[in-house]
């Protein structure tokens, strides 16, 4: 196999790559035929942006979300003999809380070079930011969307966090996470600390740990903004 697979970070929200990006990251985006991503729309506008030096139309896409099938997979990789691929997420990074670990798996067992390139990811860029414990983390997803299930699993995930110091973090659908803080905030004890970060990159980007009584004397406004939740101590 002559080319390689990469691993292309996506921005958090609308912005401008070359204030995220790398340079040589944006090099390696412009030079790239192919591409394998969640969702063609969102690459196609975000690739846009990057100062293609070829007519947009020209390009190749896979796509690879939920309703994919395993035999659709199996020839995303053909190109690869004669050119670089790259696999974009709709945000942040591939293979991370988003598709791409199948392709990744399927260029290890072919014996194609995987890289991965630098960009934002919310996970790492949430727990940097959060003052909680760096050194030992766990993304746990979203949780049930329903009570008394919801209400459960954020205890669990106090118990753990508090009992071994290990971060825990979780996110929602956007529109539902007023009403996700408001059950954590039901749910945690008052020093437990809660951290939560929206909108990471973005010129209206929030950040910011406290105590759950804290959080509730000064409740922000989360509706509709993309946001990660973090419980530790």
């Amino acid at each position: 196999m002559n080319g390689k697979l990469y691993l292309i970070p996506n921005l958090l929200g609308e912005g401008r790559p070359e204030e995220v990006l790398p340079p040589n990251v944006l090099t390696i985006i412009r030079s790239l035929r192919y591409f394998i991503v969640e969702d063609v729309r969102t690459v196609r506008r975000f690739l846009a942006k990057t100062g293609l030096p070829h007519p947009i139309d020209s390009l190749t896409f896979y796509t690879l979300n939920e309703h994919t099938t395993p035999a659709e997979i199996t020839h995303y990789l053909d190109p690869i003999k004669d050119s670089d691929i790259g696999i974009v997420s709709e945000a942040g990074v591939p293979g991370v809380a988003d598709p791409g670990a199948d392709i990744v798996r399927l260029a290890h067992q072919k014996g194609i070079q995987v890289v991965p390139l630098v960009g934002p990811s919310s996970i790492l860029m949430a727990v940097m930011a959060s003052g909680m414990n760096g050194q030992s983390f766990a993304f746990n997803g979203y949780l049930p969307v329903k009570n008394p299930e919801r209400s459960q699993k954020i205890k669990f995930f106090e118990k753990r966090a508090l009992a071994e110091g290990q971060t825990q973090l979780f996110i929602e659908t956007p529109y539902r996470n007023n009403h996700l803080l408001g059950d954590i905030l039901s749910v945690c004890a008052p020093t437990t600390m809660i951290g939560i970060a929206a909108d990471i990159s973005l010129p209206t980007e929030f950040i910011r740990t406290m105590s759950a009584s804290a959080w509730k004397t000064q409740i922000p406004e989360l509706h509709k903004r993309p946001a990660i939740f973090m419980i530790g101590r």
